[in-house]
């Protein structure tokens, strides 16, 4: 079996390589940006991702790639604590399994994890899609063709495979009201103030959070309000107009950020979809469960999505009914994430200074003792159901390199 996937992002490799290793499939990936991105922001990576990083060996190269951290603080003007989040109660909600580690570091381990025969391509990506009734065949931006029996659209948010199979965008994202950006820089004594901590803006409509990684680099995430989701073509000029006004360490920040390629800026949005698959092409990742970052966990359920997906094709004797098990499996779970984070989008970014000060009053609530497990809970969400209740490995299979086996000890990709 031959499958092309488009989007070498976090989804894309997993899925990627659990094809290759668990099914001995030939695997494609397909990435339209000329090289590895390296714009993206922090994220905590626990739940399904976490599961399924651990079942796929994965896990150690996370744990090295990892970042310690001790708390959320949030700043006035003046970098005074107005309020602060310990990292501990959310943690041991979590019994330990959980790790905050950059985005693009999270892509770097499971690129690294891919077997030298899984064929990666950058710079092209698909032009046309033609369905057929045992297969697709894909026509590539760079005037190639490749025919295959599953494509798969890892290509985010703004899928270009969703597109040309589904139909535009527009009738599937729903906008939820914020722009986001990150963008990093070198700046050793901002790094040495920032320490272990993920320091925010204590302010309403907008907010700064700013944060230190390896080698004196400082990382900046913004989010604020905004009633058009059409993105800025200058987006550096866009960020200084939004975020000029504030105090602390934003005008400094603000002056080193980077002209528009390198920044990355996208609407919070969410996909919803119909049906996440047709014929032989299906989505998986942000193409078809965009959770936006109101809900967190999207890379984790990016991960556990191409993992379940996996299984289900290793499962079914026909193409057509591992996706349709795949989104009967893992739908629920999306949606569920999904209305969480609408729910919580008052509190994502206060729009009022009475807002400000009511998740004042619940930031000091709860670090009560009896509050503390809560609020990790509450963070998490609860997954529904496990994910080793959704997708587990087949008792046939066995860690031999027959066709349709486990393979460990996959030939790494040297980046």
């Amino acid at each position: 079996m031959r499958v092309v996937i488009c989007g070498a992002g976090i989804a894309g490799l997993a899925l990627a390589g659990r094809l290759h290793n668990l099914l001995g499939w030939e695997v494609v990936v397909l990435e339209k940006a000329s090289r590895p991105r390296t714009e993206g922001y922090m994220i905590d990576f626990f739940g399904p991702g976490y599961d399924a990083a651990e079942a796929m060996g994965v896990l150690p190269w996370l744990e090295e790639l990892s970042y310690p951290v001790s708390e959320a603080a949030f700043l006035d003007e003046h970098g005074n604590c107005r309020a602060r989040l310990g990292y501990g109660p959310f943690a041991r909600a979590m019994k330990g399994r959980l790790l905050t580690v950059m985005r693009p570091d999270l892509e770097l381990a499971l690129r690294e994890r891919l077997s030298l025969a899984v064929g990666l391509r950058f710079g092209t990506g698909p032009a046309h899609v033609a369905l057929r009734a045992d297969g697709v065949r894909v026509t590539l931006t760079d005037g190639d063709s490749i025919d295959a029996d599953l494509l798969v659209g890892a290509d985010g948010v703004h899928s270009t495979v969703r597109t040309l199979t589904f139909g535009e965008q527009a009738s599937h994202l729903r906008h939820l009201g914020y722009h986001t950006a990150a963008f990093t820089f070198d700046d050793p004594g901002m790094h040495a103030e920032l320490g272990d901590r993920f320091c925010l803006t204590d302010t309403a409509e907008r907010q700064m959070g700013m944060y230190a990684l390896r080698d004196g680099k400082v990382a900046v995430f913004a989010v604020h309000r905004v009633t058009d989701p059409e993105l800025p073509s200058d987006t550096q000029a866009a960020l200084r107009g939004e975020y000029g006004s504030l105090g602390w360490l934003v005008p400094r920040a603000l002056a080193k950020c980077p002209p528009s390629p390198q920044v990355y800026y996208d609407q919070v949005a969410q996909v919803d979809m119909p049906s996440w698959s047709r014929g032989r092409v299906v989505l998986v990742g942000d193409a078809c469960q965009a959770v936006s970052l109101l809900a967190g966990q999207g890379a984790s359920l990016a991960i556990g999505g191409a993992y379940v997906l996996a299984d289900q094709l290793a499962r079914a004797s026909r193409i057509e009914d591992a996706l349709h098990g795949y989104e009967r499996l893992w739908r629920p779970v999306i949606t569920h994430r999904q209305r969480v984070a609408r729910r919580a989008a008052r509190w994502f970014v206060p729009g009022s200074l009475r807002d400000l000060r009511v998740r004042h009053v619940a930031l000091r609530l709860s670090d009560l003792p009896g509050a503390r497990r809560l609020v990790g809970l509450s963070l998490a969400g609860r997954q529904r159901p496990p994910l080793r209740q959704i997708a587990s490995v087949p008792a046939w299979v066995s860690t031999d390199h027959r066709p349709g086996t486990i393979h460990n000890d996959a030939t790494p990709r040297m980046p």
